[in-house]
Parts: C-alpha cells; structure tokens; sequence
C-alpha cells in the first residue's frame, strides 16, 4: 500500500493497532539554487514499491521544500506507534557541516564559504530525524540516505562551502540501522554512463534488489549491496562501496524467513535471529493529510553552573509559550521587557531554565498563535548526555582558535585548558609537533555530568614542548565519531591562554 504526499494524498491503515510497518519515501531532482538531479524521484518510487511489497505501509514524498519536509516528517511520526518497524530512505542532495549531517529540500539556498549557517538552518537534520523515529516507540529503524553526492555548492568563480558533499560517518543509537549509498570520501554514480538505460542510481537499482531477496537480514542485505555497488562502480574506474552502520539488536529479516533458520551460532556472533512482524495491511479510504505543519519548535539546550537553559525556536509569532515535563499542569514561561511588532504584544519569553541534574524526559511544548489558537503541544525530547554534547561541540566549532596557545614561560609551553573545558564532546585529543599529522595522544580528564565546564584540580592543561617547536597541529575526534577539521596553530607573538 503506497501512500503519496506533497503531490499529497495519503493512505492509512484502519485496523487497531499491532506491531506493524511503517515507510517515509522521499526523492528530491528540482532543486531551484544547487544542481538538479535526475533519477532520485525514480529512486524513491522504485524503493516505495519494493517495501510496499514487503508488507510496508507507504508514504512518498517527492521534490519537497523545506515546509513540505516538516509536513511529510510529521504525517510519518503519526504513522508510528511503539513496537512498529519504521523505513526511512532519502534520494537526493546531502551535505556534512562539522560532523553533522543534512538533508537538502528543493528551496535550499545556494551558499558560498562562510555561509554554513544559512544552509544549516535551511535544511533538514538527518540525526534529528533518526531521533524522531525514536521517541515515537520505533522497535527497528532503518535509515537509507541515497545522498553521497558531489558538493552541490561548487560553482565556477566561488569559493565553495566547505565540504565535500555527501554525509559524515554515524554512530546511530541501539535499534537503528543506517545505510549510506556510498563510503567516507566517495560519491555515489547516478548512472554508468550516458547510455545507462536503468531509471535508477547504481546504489538504489542494487539495493532494492537484494532487498527482495527471501531470508537475508539487514547486514545480509548491506554486505550484498557493497559487493553488488562495487563492482558496477569498479566496470567504468569509480570507487563506491555503500557503508553500513548497524546497532540493532538480533538479526532483522523483512523478506519471510531466514534462509537457513537451523544455523548454528558461532562464537563471533552470538545474536538470536529476530524475524520483523508482519500483521495484516488493509487499505483505507484515501485522506488529505492533516496540515498540522511546519510549526513545531526547535530547542536549544546550553549547560551552564546552575543547571540548563533551555530556549524554544518558534517559526510563528505567538502570544502566549507554555510547556510541561511529564503529566502535570502546562506553565508559561513569562514575557519579556519587549513589545512584538507583529502581534503588538509583550514577547513571551523563549526559554525555561531545568536543574543540573534534571533526567532525560520529554518536555512538550505548546504555544497561542497570533490569531489566538492553541498550537501543539510538541514533543521535545531532553537527554542530558546528547545535549551536553551537541552544546560543547558548538561552541568548540564556534572557538576553534582558542583550542591551543604557546607561552613562553621557562621553556616553551603549549596550553589546551579551553580543550580540557569542553572535554564532555570529545572522546580523542591528537596533536602533531611540527608536523600537519596529529600523531601523538594527549590524555583529557573524564566528564564530570555534575560539573561539565570545570578543571579538577590535577587536570593537565599544558604540557612542554621543545623550544624549537613552530608550529602544532590538532585534530579532535568527537564522542559522535566524527573528526574536526585539522587546525594549525602557529608560534608567534607569546599567547596567555
């Protein structure tokens, strides 16, 4: 059963509810401001029907702007309940801003060096979308992204964003599987040549093919893929191997049963073999979808000595913001000393402060509109850990050259006290002497939950090095696994950190 949106019609399921599957197909070619592309709708059509006939309910979704995409995200959250399998794939342009992966509707302005920023806040967080999946009850969730392209933002005479197209390596929470079209550093062929004939891309035409084979479970399927997608690649001199991320728990097999149900289990894997349910799909009369919006808040959530702030970005201007955790009462959040030019009223205050050690929770938030009715409420979910993370990473993007300063002090000193205070985001400190290679391990103190921003008091901050040193470069892998830019630091005038 093949649901459409944005064209949007949309089909659902009328049964009560058992464990069942769930689909989001999305192809995006129209791109008004980067390069148009050719066979992603093709893509996502092709990907519907294969999952259509693994028993899916499907929604598709196809040249979708930045409001259509929250639109189809959130008739997709609807469509999930706790225990469902739910299937995410994506054809189209992607793009890596500092470790952080983005989806790219059609309206995604073009953008030069220097603009990250702009492009960021124009498109869709494919981390944020794993996350959605998520907190809806999801038992299994793959995530397939055919968005290992070339740099959309290259253009002759620019300075381009930097970046290389394409996305950074996941490390996806337990129950989510990830599939990415092409390797780290590789792009992915939209066809052999120009007398490819297939409607498709080499990674999707292989895909959906081991896809449709009985018994294989998802790794199964992705190793496939790989042998498949390189050695087509290989036949006309392009590199491309799909890479995988696997964190789901049991093997998950969406095409009948294992082929071969009586194996034994090694020592190497040690996994029970779980079979994805499969309940009855009926159909249902087709439904406009509810245009409830694209007017869910974001948050943002910064750490600091007394415990957390938390500020709501709201798209529309509202009267009144009012949020809750848990099932007691809704409370505002105040107004600000500011008058709205757009409703002429006092500006309700964006944000609410939570305690140090407020536990992962959902807060929901709900606002009035200007025309006085009541938006939401709107799940946002709270995990200290991910929060604190995302909070020191920014700021780290944002302060990279504060990360190293020399001082001259008996002997030549390197400090990294600003590295040591937002420790919380990085799980590997590397610097290289001399040399553009961080080769060399420096040891960071543990995070302290309770304290994030402070030094103990035996932290190493500095460290001594030979007084002939130019020049050290560092490198810094995230909690995230992924890798910072490598930044040069040279000696020059004497820095007091």
């Amino acid at each position: 059963m093949v649901m459409s949106l944005a064209g949007a019609v949309m089909t659902v399921a009328g049964s009560a509810h058992a464990e069942k599957r769930v689909a989001l197909v999305m192809g995006n070619n129209d791109y008004k401001n980067v390069p148009s592309l050719k066979k992603a709708v093709n893509d996502a059509h092709t990907m519907g029907e294969a999952l259509n006939g693994l028993g899916f309910q499907v929604l598709s979704a196809e040249n979708q702007t930045r409001s259509g995409f929250a639109d189809t995200l959130l008739a997709f959250d609807k469509m999930i309940e706790p225990g469902d399998t739910a299937f995410f794939f994506f054809a189209g342009h992607g793009f890596e801003i500092k470790g952080d992966n983005y989806l790219l509707p059609t309206d995604v302005p073009g953008a030069t060096e220097g603009q990250e920023e702009l492009v960021r806040d124009a498109s869709v967080s494919a981390e944020r979308i794993i996350d959605r999946v998520q907190r809806r009850g999801a038992r299994t969730a793959v995530f397939v992204f055919d968005a290992c392209r070339n740099n959309p933002f290259e253009r002759q005479g620019t300075r381009a964003l930097s970046g290389a197209g394409g996305l950074a390596a996941m490390t996806p929470p337990e129950g989510v599987f990830i599939v990415y079209s092409a390797g780290a550093k590789q792009t992915a062929l939209d066809r052999l040549s120009d007398d490819d004939k297939s409607p498709n891309s080499v990674f999707t035409r292989n895909f959906t093919r081991e896809l449709a084979e009985p018994g294989l479970n998802l790794v199964q399927i992705a190793k496939r893929t790989q042998v498949d997608v390189r050695d087509m690649a290989n036949s006309i001199k392009h590199d491309q191997t799909p890479a995988y991320y696997d964190q789901v728990i049991g093997d998950v097999v969406l095409n009948g049963a294992p082929a071969d149900p009586n194996r034994k289990i090694d020592v190497v894997d040690q996994r029970p073999t779980q079979v994805a349910s499969l309940p009855p799909v009926t159909t249902a009369p087709r439904i406009a979808p509810t245009p409830e919006s694209s007017n869910a808040p974001i948050a943002s959530f910064s750490r600091h000595n007394g415990g957390w702030t938390v500020v709501f970005s709201l798209a529309d201007p509202a009267l009144v913001i009012s949020w809750r955790i848990g099932n007691g009462e809704f409370k505002d959040t105040g107004f600000m000393d500011a008058l709205d030019p757009r409703t002429r009223k006092r500006i309700p205050s964006p944000s609410i402060e939570l305690d140090a050690d407020a536990p992962a929770a959902t807060i929901e938030v709900r606002y009035v509109d200007a025309n006085g009715d009541m938006q939401g409420p709107f799940p946002i979910r709270f995990d200290p850990a991910q929060a604190l993370f995302r909070d020191q990473r920014k700021i780290l993007d944002m302060t990279a050259s504060s990360w190293l300063a020399f001082r001259d002090f008996n002997g030549l000193l390197l400090y990294y006290t600003h590295l040591v205070t937002y420790r919380c985001a990085i799980k590997q400190m590397r610097i290289g002497i001399d040399s553009s290679i961080p080769d060399k391990v420096i040891q960071l103190p543990p995070c302290d939950m309770r304290d994030p921003s402070s030094i103990p008091e035996k932290a190493q901050v500095l460290m001594k090095v030979p007084p002939t040193t130019q020049s050290v470069s560092v490198e810094l892998t995230y909690l995230d696994g992924s890798l910072s830019e490598i930044k040069t630091f040279k000696r020059g005038v004497a820095q007091v950190p």
